[in-house]
């Protein structure tokens, strides 16, 4: 063989290895990548080319499918009281692709999860098509109801949790949206209404917005006097001078009218909220203490349900402002799932529950693919100190601010709240409620309610008028399916 043509050989085969290399490196390394990928039109294609898997609440399915008729997409998603349930659903499109469960279970919706491979195995022998498992959630179908019908045109939502497991029982938010109008190929001008809606219909204000939680926020502040031996009876005078100034300033703290605030004890500082007890409490703690307790109940960390929950926030903040967060404002924020989280720590004796709303992943032959086992996530508080927490937060409700939230032969704790809201409190308030109910059997249900806008007057807006009813007919929800 001569010189040149032994170069071009040489050369040919370089290419051809170059070829060889570069093909492996597509189909085994970046495999995954690509098939991932948003452009990647096919993986769509054959997202929709089959019925998923659905999404189950009590047995029902809340999802379907239904055959489109067109060439690309055989199939689209489809939703049963979609507006109610897309907090916990999200949405499944051809176009916008997919959030929340439907983007996080995927794999398991589409029969594409490797532990599917002996169902597609058989389904590819018999000649059927390939099936998508189910997710099993742990909503109740009731709570969730009472919850979304109580926020009606309200703009909040709503979160309720089995303060026993950490069960999600009911996740609503208003106003909301039919995921099933988003779910086709030409959709576009609904997806557009929803992203140009000033109030934020898609936004998921129970997991993905933080408010100021107010009063609310009085029992975690409690919780600290507890732990930290700063009062040791709920019944006991505490320092708490009338007027008590903001440290190291020369501002009064004001309570809500005249009521009964000088040295009260912690009981009836909790029934009748007194800002000036809860500030020089937190203010007496100091800031690194009231951020560790805050941080037990779940705050300053994201929350995986498995839809993740935006980080509520305590802040590393100066004496005044501290003072402050201890009553629920200046840069303390949390989510609605946080604040149930605080009433179901309370609920459950001190122990928080890791909150999560897939009960089970099952196959399309019903076989359980993944069940979810309860766990503890922290102990906020010992039993003995959340027991003496519960009494107050019972007396709230009894004769305090909460007497809205009352059960006929049930014992409830609650706590209401009013957060201010706006430059120099210009906007409406923010009513809030957390409570919890008790049975035999300990807890079932812990929920917190924020209304973040209503056609309420500003001085008719309080947690225990607006947020309150809602708190107990989700309650009653539960307890009923206890039964």
């Amino acid at each position: 063989m001569n010189k040149p043509v032994r170069r071009i050989a040489i050369f040919c085969g370089l290419l051809v290895l170059a070829l060889m290399i570069r093909d492996n490196w597509i189909q085994f390394v970046q495999a995954d990548e690509l098939k991932s990928n948003k452009h990647n039109r096919r993986v769509t294609i054959a997202r929709y080319s089959q019925p998923r898997g659905n999404i189950i609440v009590d047995g029902q399915a809340v999802t379907g499918s239904q055959e489109t008729g067109g060439i690309d997409f055989k199939y689209k998603r489809t939703y049963k009281n979609g507006d109610m349930w897309a907090p916990v659903t999200g949405y499944s499109s051809q176009v916008f692709d997919a959030n929340q469960i439907e983007k996080l279970e995927d794999k398991v919706l589409t029969g594409d999860d490797d532990r599917l491979f002996f169902n597609r195995t058989v389904d590819m022998i018999t000649g059927k098509g390939k099936k998508g498992g189910d997710v099993i959630t742990t909503l109740n179908s009731k709570a969730q109801e009472a919850a979304f019908k109580g926020l009606g045109d309200k703009k909040g939502a709503v979160a309720a949790l089995d303060p026993r497991t950490g069960k999600i029982l009911a996740l609503a938010s208003t106003p909301s949206y039919d995921p099933s109008k988003i779910a086709g190929a030409q959709d576009d001008k609904a997806w557009k209404s929803l992203q140009d809606d000033k109030n934020q219909p898609m936004l998921n204000r129970a997991l993905r917005q933080t408010y100021p939680p107010g009063s609310t926020f009085k029992v975690v502040t409690a919780a600290a006097a507890l732990e930290n031996g700063l009062y040791k009876d709920v019944d006991s005078k505490t320092d708490s001078p009338l007027p008590w100034i903001l440290p190291d300033t020369r501002v009064a703290l004001e309570n809500e009218g005249s009521i009964p605030c000088k040295d009260a004890s912690l009981r009836v500082a909790l029934q009748y909220s007194c800002n000036t007890v809860f500030g020089k409490v937190s203010a007496d703690l100091g800031n690194k203490k009231m951020m560790d307790t805050a941080e037990k109940f779940g705050f300053n960390k994201p929350v995986d349900t498995p839809v993740r929950a935006v980080p509520s926030v305590y802040p590393k903040d100066n004496r005044p402002q501290n003072a402050m967060a201890g009553i629920g404002q200046a840069s303390n924020r949390a989510t609605p799932l946080q604040m149930a989280m605080v009433a179901a720590a309370v609920a459950n004796n001190g122990k928080l529950m890791e909150p999560y709303m897939v009960d089970k992943l099952r196959a399309p032959n019903l076989n359980v693919i993944e069940h979810h086992q309860p766990k503890q996530m922290n102990q906020p508080l010992s039993a003995e100190n959340a027991q003496k927490l519960q009494s107050i937060m019972e007396t709230v409700v009894e004769k305090g601010t909460g007497t809205a939230a009352q059960i006929d032969n049930v014992k409830v704790g609650g706590k209401t709240g009013t957060a201010q809201h706006g430059v120099d409190n210009s906007g409406n308030p923010y009513a809030w409620f957390i409570s919890y109910a008790k049975t035999d059997n300990g807890s079932p249900v812990a929920v917190a309610v924020v209304i973040e806008g209503s056609e309420t007057v500003r001085d008719d807006i309080a947690g225990g008028k607006l947020a309150a009813p809602i708190a107990k007919s989700v309650m009653q929800a539960v307890l009923a399916t206890e039964k």
